[in-house]
C-alpha cells in the first residue's frame, strides 16, 4: 500500500515528503505490521477458545483463553511502543519540513521574499504543518494498519473457506473503487482551506499589528469586526472539508456494513454446515469486521491525504531550486567566489531603476573611492535609500552600470556583497534576546572587540545604568528599549562585524545632536571605511568632512 499511496502522489512534492517519511519511518511501520497480525491472531486464538466450550473441553478453553490473555498484554505492550515511534516520526517530519522552508527561504531574492506577509510565512511555518500532520502523516500510518489488517484478515479468512476470501476479493473491488468518486472533490476543498486560511492568518497579523492605530482613534469595533471575519474565514472552509469528509464516511460507512453482513451471513452458512469450525461464529465475525473496517479505514485515510495534498504544493523542493538557482548563475556568468570589496570603488554610470511605472533613480553617476566617505541627500522619495539597497544587490532590476571592483554588480549573489557590505537600517529591528545576542548574532568576538563597537556606538553609558548590562533583554523588535537605544545596538552590530563598506541610511535620526555627532565622527575617523550615509539634514560643519556629498533630486517617490 505504502509504496502505490507514494507513487500515486510522486509527481510532486507531496510524493517527496511520503517517501521520505515511508524510509524514515520504517522500524515504525514493522512495528505496526507485527501489532496488526497479532491483533489479527487474537482472533484466531478467540475461536479456538471458543471452539473448546462449543466441544466441552474446559482444559482446552482454559489453555487457549490463558494464551489469549498474555497475546493481549503484548498487544498493549506493542501499542505504546508504536504509538512512541509515531509521535517521534512525526515530531522528526515537522521539524525536517520547516528547514526545508527556511532553507528554500534563504534562496529567495530580496523582491521575491518581501513579496509576501510575514503572516503568509507564520501560516507556513505553523498552521500548514499542523494539518499536514493531521490530513497527511497520522492517516497514512493508519492507512498502514489498515492495509495490514486487511492483508491479515484475508489470510485468516482464507484458512478457514476459500469463498471467504472470493467474498473479501468483491468486498475490497467495491471498497477501494468507491474512494475515486470523491477524490477531486476532497482536494479541491482541501486547496480552498489552505488558500482561506492564508487569507485569515495575514488578515489577523494586519489587525494585530495596526492595534494601537485603531484603539487611538476609537476603532475597537472595527477590530473586532476583523477578527470575527478573519475567524469565520478560517473556519468556515474547515467546516465544509470536515463535514463533507463525514458524510462521505457515512456513505462508505453503509457500504461496509452492507459487505460485513455478506461476510457474516457466508459464515453463518459454512458454520452450520458443518465445513469449518463453530467457533469461526466468534472470531471468524471480528475477522470480518476487521477486514471491513480496514477497507473502509483506507478509504477515509486516503480521502485525507487528497486533502492534504494542496499543503504539499505549498512546500518548496530546496535542494532541486538550489541546484536550479546554481545553472542558472553558471549561464548568466554570477560567480560563486567571494568579492573582494577591500581597497575597490563603487563606480555607478547612469544608473536608473523604476518600480513598476514609477521611476525613482534616473540617470545617476557616482564613484565612491575606498576608504571615502560620501553622503546622499534631497528630499523624501527621491530615491536614496532605493540606492542603498541596489549597492546590497536586492534590487537587480536597474539599468545603467554599477560595478564593485571592477566587475558588474548584478554578477555577484547578494549574499557574497552582504558579507562584505555593512548596512545600517532606519526602522531597526531586535531580536527578543539579550543586547549581546542582538550584537554577536551568534558569532564569537573577543571583549575588546565588543567594547570598542559600545564605545563607538555611544552605548556604553546606557548599559552602565542597565542591571543586567549586555544581558538586559531587548524584547520583541527592541521594546525594552527606547528608539535611541535600538538605532546604537544596530550601529554597534554593524560596527562590531566589520565591513570594508559601510551603508547608513538615516541610522543616527532617532539619537540626540550629541550622540548622533559622536557616532558620525568615529564612522568619518575610520581610514580604512568606505561610507556611504543616507540623510535627510547635514549642518555645513558636517557636510566638510564627507569626501563628497551627493543631493539627489526628486524623481517621483522611493
Amino acid at each position: 500500500m505504502g509504496n502505490r499511496t507514494v507513487k500515486a502522489y510522486k509527481s510532486d512534492g507531496m510524493g517527496r515528503y511520503l517517501k521520505r517519511f515511508w524510509k524514515e519511518n520504517t522500524l515504525t511501520i514493522l512495528v505496526l505490521a507485527l501489532l496488526c497480525g497479532i491483533q489479527v491472531g487474537a482472533n484466531i486464538l478467540m475461536m479456538w477458545s471458543f471452539q473448546g466450550i462449543i466441544d466441552r473441553d474446559m482444559n482446552r478453553f482454559l489453555f487457549w483463553m490463558l494464551l489469549l490473555v498474555a497475546v493481549w498484554f503484548l498487544i498493549h505492550g506493542l501499542s505504546g511502543l508504536e504509538t512512541w515511534l509515531r509521535c517521534r516520526g512525526i515530531r522528526c517530519m515537522n521539524n525536517a519540513i520547516r528547514q526545508d522552508i527556511a532553507k528554500a527561504l534563504l534562496q529567495k531574492s530580496y523582491p521575491e521574499f518581501h513579496g509576501q506577509s510575514v503572516g503568509d510565512y507564520l501560516a507556513l511555518f505553523t498552521n500548514d504543518i499542523s494539518q499536514i500532520e493531521s490530513l497527511a502523516w497520522n492517516p497514512f500510518f493508519d492507512c498502514i494498519r489498515s492495509a495490514v489488517t486487511v492483508v491479515f484478515s484475508i489470510a485468516a479468512l482464507l484458512s478457514l473457506h476459500w469463498s471467504l476470501l472470493a467474498a473479501s476479493v468483491a468486498t475490497t473491488a467495491i471498497m477501494l473503487s468507491a474512494p475515486k468518486l470523491f477524490h477531486r472533490n476532497m482536494e479541491r476543498l482541501g486547496a480552498v482551506c489552505t488558500r482561506e486560511q492564508q487569507a485569515a492568518v495575514s488578515r489577523l497579523k494586519d489587525l494585530l499589528s495596526g492595534y494601537d492605530v485603531l484603539r487611538f482613534f476609537n476603532r475597537e469595533q472595527l477590530f473586532l469586526q476583523g477578527i470575527e471575519q478573519a475567524s469565520q474565514r478560517m473556519e468556515g472552509p474547515r467546516f465544509r472539508l470536515a463535514y463533507v469528509k463525514g458524510f462521505t464516511g457515512a456513505g462508505m460507512g453503509c457500504v461496509n456494513i452492507v459487505c460485513q453482513m455478506l461476510h457474516v451471513a457466508l459464515i453463518g452458512i459454512l458454520s452450520v454446515r458443518g465445513i469449518i469450525l463453530q467457533g469461526a461464529l466468534t472470531g471468524g465475525g471480528n475477522l470480518c469486521g476487521n477486514l471491513s473496517a480496514g477497507l473502509g479505514g483506507m478509504v477515509q485515510n486516503v480521502l485525507s491525504m487528497s486533502s492534504a495534498k494542496p499543503y504539499f504544493q505549498k512546500l518548496p523542493l530546496h535542494m532541486e531550486q538550489i541546484a536550479i538557482d546554481r545553472a542558472d548563475r553558471a549561464a548568466e556568468g554570477i560567480e560563486d567566489m567571494e568579492p573582494e570589496t577591500a581597497g575597490k570603488k563603487i563606480a555607478m554610470e547612469q544608473v536608473g531603476f523604476c518600480y513598476g511605472e514609477k521611476t525613482v533613480l534616473q540617470n545617476f553617476s557616482a564613484c565612491f573611492e575606498a576608504g571615502g566617505k560620501y553622503a546622499l541627500t534631497g528630499p523624501s522619495g527621491c530615491g536614496k535609500s532605493t540606492l542603498l539597497m541596489l549597492l546590497l544587490g536586492c534590487l537587480p532590476g536597474y539599468t545603467g552600470s554599477v560595478r564593485l571592483g571592477g566587475r558588474e554588480l548584478s554578477q555577484y549573489r547578494p549574499e557574497q556583497l552582504w558579507r562584505q557590505i555593512g548596512y545600517i537600517q532606519q526602522d531597526v529591528f531586535l531580536f527578543d534576546a539579550t543586547i549581546r545576542d542582538n550584537l554577536t548574532l551568534g558569532e564569537e568576538f573577543s571583549e575588546d572587540a565588543i567594547q570598542k563597537a559600545l564605545r563607538d556606538s555611544a552605548l556604553e553609558e546606557d548599559l552602565r545604568s542597565m542591571p543586567r548590562g549586555l544581558d538586559t533583554v531587548a524584547g520583541e523588535n527592541g521594546g525594552n528599549l527606547s528608539g535611541g537605544q535600538r538605532q546604537r545596538v544596530a550601529i554597534a552590530r554593524a560596527l562590531l562585524h566589520s565591513r570594508s563598506i559601510l551603508l547608513v541610511d538615516e541610522g543616527t535620526s532617532a539619537l540626540d545632536r550629541e550622540n548622533a555627532d559622536r557616532i558620525e565622527r568615529n564612522l568619518l575617523s575610520r581610514p580604512e571605511l568606505t561610507l556611504i550615509l543616507v540623510s535627510h539634514h547635514l549642518s555645513p560643519e558636517r557636510k566638510a568632512q564627507f569626501t563628497r556629498v551627493f543631493t539627489l533630486p526628486g524623481a517621483g517617490g522611493s
